[in-house]
């Protein structure tokens, strides 16, 4: 008798863990999740990947690509993926490691001579790993400017050049901080070692291997462009289609620019959750486990906390090779995503489960990308459901009435303040910063504007503020980056100085305004 009863409590035990703590979603539940967001949030298009124990669970794409062709979204369909590039950069770098042309701890400076830090020291030991760690001491999103908006003449040479002229934040090694263009850089690296550019290493070496057969490491590269998804933003509550975010120098795609398919990356995630094996029966090995697990090393400290909260128990956040490391639930989840203007994605590895998920938007503004890839990940992980969706919506919510409550106690000042035009001429003239290049500053039709030089999308009429501060409303307006530009005069009240700073608190940290030194050149 106590036998069967603790063979009972046994048998209850384990289905009671399975019904409560293993809550898989099958594949309507997940189109469940998705209609539900796409319903509270205006979306254009989604698509979905979800893998598990080297199956597909779910793989499908919802809405429409455009919303002027109205083509709708399939699993072949190619999105942006953004800064989930970067993994493929750290990828390309690993397979150079087990080839033996480059080492984790090569100095940058080895392979690329002219590379130059805003520190003799750091120029010397800054490492292949410190590239793409995030730990360099500059700021949030250094010298995104050169590339966000897109449109701009910034190459390669001007990326390897700019960061002499930039200012760290925190000493070397020291302290988290995103960053963009370094990743530009390690896509160099791969160029210069390998003797391919970036995009024609990642295409040739992982993305033809895997059968990525319709992806391409940046937009120009797309063979065939009549599934591709065209980015959107909400505009008075309605969707508005964007011209495609374009990059000038392809190389800048190391830190940003691939384009894919939920089913193609289905294949990314198998190559992942296996250990850097791919091919039938798993026969190949693309990256050597050793150098798979030194992209999942946590290697740039995030956060730490003794006391975690539900309902994930986090106890730490760090930084991979390409990749976010966090404890959720006593499990490692390994993640990514990706922005930009009108295309989001995120990507989630759950390896002790063999577990894999990928979102894909286009639609710039709402919070789908996220939410619909947590709704499911909570499933796995056997955590209290939490409904994403709606606080998603409620974020989005707060986020706008934050920003609309403090941007329109700017304009509405603007309105009524009063400047004599016939200052203007103390403003006007040319303004270079040491990495960003020549602004101007001019008159047309007796009302001052600000042009960027070398990024001509940076273009919009100045209004004055107060004293002598005037706020930008540029015409570019894909995403919300409306900037104050701070004039500095001389003892005569000429203009000798301009510092700068985004408007909205909720601004893009890759319009880095606040990081430009504009001094007077010309008058």
């Amino acid at each position: 008798m106590k036998k069967t009863i603790i063979l009972f409590l046994t048998i209850l035990y384990l289905f009671i863990g399975q019904t409560l703590f293993s809550q898989e979603y099958s594949s309507s539940q997940i189109d469940s999740i998705v209609i539900k967001a796409m319903s509270i949030e205006p979306n254009a298009g989604v698509a979905i990947a979800v893998v598990k124990d080297n199956k597909i669970v779910h793989l499908k794409g919802y809405g429409i690509s455009s919303i002027n062709s109205h083509e709708e979204v399939n699993e072949n369909t190619l999105f942006a993926i953004a800064s989930n590039s970067k993994a493929f950069t750290t990828a390309a770098l690993a397979l150079l490691v087990d080839e033996g042309k480059l080492n984790w701890n090569d100095k940058v400076v080895n392979h690329i001579p002219e590379f130059k830090m805003y520190d003799p020291y750091v120029t010397e030991n800054f490492n292949i790993q410190d590239l793409v760690t995030h730990r360099s001491g500059l700021g949030l999103g250094a010298g995104d400017l050169m590339f966000i908006p897109d449109g701009s003449d910034f190459t390669i040479k001007d990326v390897l050049n700019s960061f002499q002229y930039q200012k760290p934040v925190s000493a070397f090694r020291t302290k988290y901080d995103y960053d963009n263009l370094l990743y530009v850089v390690a896509g160099e690296v791969v160029a210069r070692v390998s003797g391919l550019s970036w995009a024609e290493f990642v295409e040739s070496k992982i993305m033809k291997p895997l059968g990525m057969n319709s992806s391409a490491g940046v937009y120009q590269r797309v063979k065939n462009k009549n599934n591709v998804a065209f980015p959107h933003a909400i505009k008075d509550e309605k969707l508005r289609q964007l011209k495609t975010y374009l990059k000038n120098d392809e190389s800048v795609g190391a830190a940003g620019g691939i384009y894919s398919s939920v089913n193609d990356l289905s294949k990314w995630l198998f190559l992942h959750l296996n250990n850097g094996k791919y091919g039938k029966d798993l026969s190949e090995q693309m990256i050597s486990k050793k150098n798979h697990s030194e992209l999942w090393k946590a290697h740039t400290n995030i956060g730490f906390n003794l006391e975690p909260k539900l309902p994930y128990k986090t106890h730490f956040n760090a930084y991979g090779l390409g990749w976010f490391l966090s404890d959720k639930n006593g499990y490692i989840v390994v993640e990514h995503g990706g922005h930009v203007p009108g295309m989001l994605s995120r990507t989630i590895l759950i390896p002790e489960l063999n577990v894999g998920i990928v979102v894909l938007t286009n639609t710039e503004g709402v919070y789908s990308y996220w939410t619909i890839a947590q709704e499911i990940i909570d499933a796995y992980l056997g955590v209290e459901r939490i409904d994403w969706i709606s606080e998603g919506k409620k974020w989005v919510e707060n986020s706008e009435a934050e920003t609309d409550s403090i941007t329109t106690a700017v304009w509405k000042t603007v309105s009524i303040a009063k400047r004599k035009k016939s200052r203007y001429n103390n403003f006007t003239g040319t303004y270079s910063d040491n990495w960003f290049g020549n602004i101007k500053i001019w008159l047309k039709d007796e009302k001052l504007w600000f042009t960027s030089l070398r990024s001509p999308k940076l273009t919009g009429e100045m209004f004055f503020f107060k004293a002598n501060t005037f706020a930008i409303k540029w015409e570019y307006q894909d995403m919300s980056c409306d900037a104050f530009a701070m004039f500095n005069l001389d003892e005569n009240g000429k203009a000798i100085s301009i510092k700068m700073k985004g408007i909205s608190p909720n601004i893009d940290f890759s319009f880095d305004f606040q990081d430009l030194d504009l001094k007077r050149i010309e008058k």
